[in-house]
């Protein structure tokens, strides 16, 4: 084929365009058979050029693909939900975030741009997660066990494994401490008792001075009064702070039942150790708190974040697994919050459902993470610094 110049190209481009714009789908081809032949283009490039209003050799890639629907407007107001949300995955974002945003319009929150909230609504998991890249970092701690295995009662308190219990009835619990020791387990430190329901992911956290036998009872009776559910099964680990006849005892006198899970297996307790990370570690730390001081603002910080925790934040909660061929499978049902699978539970009662419905529509989600902020200061002030611990 002889080589065509430039000026010739764009002749032959202008004398066919309007013709091309206007042709239906059959003669278009014809079109761009005979520009493609006479040019030298390829059929992309020409069909390209004749959309154009000019012909330009550089095309503008700016109009290529389709219009950007989420633009910086709402990348922003993602971010914002995102931080509100504690920083949570795509999927539990977007299983939320209709809760969120009405939560926010509710208490005169809502600053975004009414379109701004219509495209907030209809996001997907997989648009929220690339949106949210740029901004996401990673965090990466890990901490000391401080569990001392208790030898009493051991044949008295059955082991169970992370499958036995009938998880579908709310009450069904799992509890663990969190130490706040810092890097050495030496001396008194204060302990978060966490104590996490299986059925509904409804978590509960209480400071205790430490991890003596009668802090620790006293703690989960605090918290037992605060479930929004009879208390029907505790699991815990081997620390002698659980495996004791003063736990023991109440168990049997209200008909609790109590199991222990195996020794030196954490995924029997993966229920709480999970939110051990996802509750107590990514707010408050791996600091190091000593003294009554440290609990009481602990435990105020606590009552904050319950209601935030369980009212606002959805999760993921694993249906069934099972095995195609060497891999293991896993399938998880649609993200929600604990106060969600409460008020879909056949076992909790109308009443105690419209209880919880109440303080609902009382909470403001963002008043309620400036609370937090705020308190989460006042703690960080009385932290130990790590070069400072006593032996």
């Amino acid at each position: 084929m002889k080589k065509v110049s430039m000026k010739t190209r764009k002749e032959i481009i202008e004398a066919n365009k309007k013709e091309y714009q206007k042709a239906t789908k059959k003669e278009k081809k014809q079109i761009l058979d005979s520009i493609c032949c006479s040019t030298g283009l390829s059929r992309d490039r020409a069909a390209r050029v004749l959309r154009k209003k000019s012909f330009n050799k550089k095309i503008n890639i700016e109009n290529r693909g389709r219009k950007v629907k989420y633009g910086p407007k709402v990348a922003k107001a993602l971010e914002f939900i995102w931080t509100l949300m504690d920083y949570a995955c795509g999927k539990r974002i977007a299983a939320g975030m209709s809760v969120m945003l009405d939560a926010l319009e509710r208490h005169g929150e809502l600053v975004f741009d009414s379109d701004v909230v219509q495209k907030l609504r209809e996001i997907s998991s997989f648009t929220i997660d690339k949106l949210l890249k740029p901004v996401k970092k990673a965090m990466s701690y890990k901490g000391i066990s401080t569990t001392k295995p208790g030898t009493l009662l051991k044949k008295d308190i059955p082991l169970r494994l992370g499958t036995e219990w009938d998880d579908a009835i709310p009450g069904y619990t799992e509890i663990d401490l969190v130490a706040h020791c810092g890097d050495t387990a030496a001396g008194d430190y204060v302990q978060t008792l966490d104590v996490t329901d299986i059925c509904t992911g409804w978590t509960e956290t209480q400071a205790v001075i430490n991890k003596a036998q009668k802090n620790v009872f006293d703690g989960l009776i605090k918290v037992e009064a605060r479930l929004p559910f009879p208390l029907l099964g505790i699991d815990s680990d081997n620390g002698k702070e659980f495996i004791n006849h003063q736990l023991y005892r109440y168990c049997l006198k209200k008909g609790i039942c109590f199991t222990r899970s195996r020794p030196y297996n954490k995924n029997d307790n993966c229920h709480v150790e999970q939110k051990n990370w996802a509750v107590v570690r990514r707010n408050i730390g791996y600091d190091r708190y000593e003294g009554q001081k440290a609990v009481k603002r602990l435990n105020a910080y606590y009552e904050k974040l319950r209601l935030y925790s369980n009212f606002f934040l959805p999760q993921t909660k694993l249906i069934r697994k099972y095995r195609v061929d060497s891999k293991i499978c896993k399938e998880y049902e649609k993200p929600k919050t604990p106060y969600q699978r409460i008020q879909e539970s056949i076992h909790i009662p109308a009443s105690t459902k419209k209880e919880l419905e109440k303080i609902f529509l009382t909470l403001n989600p963002v008043a309620l993470k400036e609370e937090m902020e705020e308190l989460l200061e006042e703690i960080f002030k009385i932290k130990i610094p790590w070069s400072g611990y006593h032996n």
